[in-house]
């Protein structure tokens, strides 16, 4: 075998154990870790910080609790009987998870058409477009990160209702997501990465 064909097939091997644009950072706990590693996503959190208002630290946190940073992040499939596959739990997708009525209609909303869920700059976008909604709809702050995933989770509708406050997990995960926000928020004030 040539030595050019043993590269090749050495670089396939590698991109096809993980090594593609859809793995996440190492290190999800260090803020400044993730700034560090992914450069393009400081960009676009900022340019949804800018756009849309959303601080940085709440986009992480919400993106870490939906998808652990994997631009291709799919919900678990369904089965009958323990075996045979019946499709996914929904069409939730990407760093985002969002559903594809409401990736549509953010999509119509924006005139974004080509906006993609396992694009980090439009995944965030879509955060932020969301979060306004939440803010407008139902008065949430967008730096309230607990509110604002409760929201994100429940539809702005089912927030409304109150539907997330029958779910103990549910307002577990959201503490969650509060408190990774504020750590996250304190690292990112202290990282170099993130200023540049």
């Amino acid at each position: 075998m040539s030595r050019t064909l043993r590269a090749m097939l050495l670089m396939l091997l590698l991109a096809s154990c993980g090594g593609g644009s859809h793995t996440p950072p190492r290190n999800l706990n260090d803020a400044c870790s993730i700034a560090q590693q992914r450069p393009k996503y400081v960009k676009a959190f900022k340019a949804t910080e800018r756009r849309w208002g959303v601080p940085v630290h709440v986009q992480m946190a919400t993106i870490y609790q939906e998808s652990k940073f994997r631009g291709d992040a799919r919900t678990p499939n369904n089965y009958v009987l323990g075996v045979i596959p019946m499709g996914r739990q929904s069409s939730a997708y990407g760093y985002s998870q969002a559903l594809d009525g409401t990736w549509d209609e953010y999509r119509k909303d924006t005139g974004r058409r080509s906006a993609k869920r396992d694009r980090m700059q439009d995944a965030s976008d879509f955060m932020g477009w969301y979060m306004n909604q939440s803010r407008e709809r139902n008065g949430i702050s967008l730096s309230d990160a607990r509110n604002q995933y409760l929201a994100y989770h429940e539809g702005q509708s089912g927030y409304a209702r109150g539907s997330h406050n029958s779910k103990s997990w549910l307002l577990r995960v959201a503490g969650q997501v509060d408190a990774r926000a504020n750590l996250y928020q304190a690292q990112l004030a202290n990282c170099r990465a993130f200023r540049r």
